[in-house]
């Protein structure tokens, strides 16, 4: 058993939806149905390998209701720390919220985590009355972002602007707000969420970000999107008050490393055709050349750029790892992927942990040349765009 000061490590995928309650009703309309919470637990814990996750539609009434079955069945257990356990796996509450208000230049979303189920129902009521819809993921709340950092600070919650730079709804995206402090109080954020088409060194070129820890989390709409992104955390268990030990950098606790697609994978870094997706970063050209539509969606590299009032500077943070998952890879399908899974565990033991001269016994020496590059993110890479994943070259390393 740790002792109170020691650490050891914990993956964790913060931002993952819940596409359907237990009765089969939508709770986040562009999710999966496949995405229900028992579904969630089971393909983080057993199929992913995480050690925790954030689900953050838990402020919908159905989703409320089904964990509090599960407690009392004792399929859940909340912890001493906060959180729940799902045989090992931590479940912290979240919820993502849209907001709109008269500070904000376009909607954003939010998010939120609560220590424990007691709190998570009181944050709920309270949404309730700001809310057309409480039971859909990632609605506005008609009221002012720091109204909400109000009401979550006290109820013990965690506050964290989501995928801050992607395109859509997000703090910095839309190309008309310039700071976080013309929405938010900048002392009652805890982290914030990188997103898609960035990383460590590119958002740190924004000198007021450096207050603030960096997470990255895959955002899924799927099961098989869970850890995309993810971070290692040293923590002495997992439980809330430890994950939120490790963003103040308290008792030892920390992040240790982001993991992450390399931006350029991501479908939104490059500017690019909103129609027909061709890339369309020279900003005088009026129409596409390829399809004459004369609508674009700026990409987050290029949002960077317009932003950046400082170099970059990452020396007193986390590596962020730009790591391919197994499902980028060609030639790793399902039943590759089963015999992986069925030798080595979890996705994490494979991308982690996994000899490669185990890896030979199972699959072709190229797939795992593959999965030794994509370890490092060492792959030809073909840059994303305007909604559309890049691609990568399976077998061909980059040289840097």
């Amino acid at each position: 058993m740790l002792k109170e000061n020691d650490t050891r490590s914990f993956f964790a995928d913060m931002h993952i939806h819940i596409g359907a309650s237990k009765s089969g009703k939508p709770i986040k309309i562009t999710g999966s149905r496949s995405l229900t919470l028992s579904n969630i637990l089971y393909e983080a814990k057993h199929i992913k390998g995480m050690d925790m996750i954030g689900v953050i539609d838990c402020h919908s009434p159905e989703v409320l209701e089904e964990i509090k079955e599960m407690v009392e069945k004792g399929s859940l257990t909340e912890l001493k720390g906060g959180g729940l356990n799902f045989e090992g796996l931590t479940l912290i509450l979240g919820a993502e919220i849209e907001i709109n208000d008269q500070d904000c230049q376009g909607p954003l979303h939010v998010l939120v985590y609560m220590p424990d189920l007691l709190n998570m129902k009181t944050f709920s009521k309270w949404l309730s009355t700001r809310m057309k819809n409480i039971h859909l993921s990632s609605q506005r709340m008609y009221g002012s972002g720091k109204e909400l950092q109000m009401i979550v600070k006290q109820l013990g919650g965690l506050f964290i602007p989501a995928h801050i730079f992607t395109p859509f709804k997000s703090l910095y995206g839309k190309g008309v707000q310039t700071s976080l402090s013309e929405v938010f109080d900048p002392h009652l954020i805890d982290a914030v969420e990188l997103g898609l088409s960035s990383d460590t060194y590119m958002a740190s070129c924004l000198s007021e970000l450096s207050a603030y820890p960096f997470i990255s989390n895959s955002d899924a709409h799927s099961l098989e999107k869970i850890a995309r992104e993810y971070q290692m955390l040293a923590l002495n268990n997992p439980s809330f008050e430890e994950f939120k030990f490790a963003l103040k950098g308290r008792n030892k606790r920390r992040i240790v490393a982001n993991y992450g697609l390399n931006p350029r994978l991501g479908k939104y870094y490059n500017t690019a055709c909103e129609n027909c997706l061709s890339s369309f970063n020279d900003r005088s050209m009026k129409v596409c050349e390829k399809c004459g539509n004369s609508r674009f969606v700026m990409g987050v590299s290029e949002r960077i750029k317009e932003l950046k009032n400082c170099e970059a500077d990452v020396k007193n943070r986390p590596p962020y790892i730009h790591q391919i998952p197994l499902e980028f890879i060609q030639g790793i399908g399902p039943k590759t992927l089963m015999k992986l899974r069925q030798a080595f565990g979890t996705d994490m033991n494979i991308i982690h942990t996994a000899p490669l001269e185990k890896l030979r016994e199972i699959i072709k020496p190229t797939l795992v040349d593959a999965i030794s590059h994509a370890r490092s993110g060492k792959l030809s890479i073909q840059t994303g765009g305007g909604g559309s994943y890049g691609k990568i070259d399976t077998g061909k390393p980059i040289s840097s």
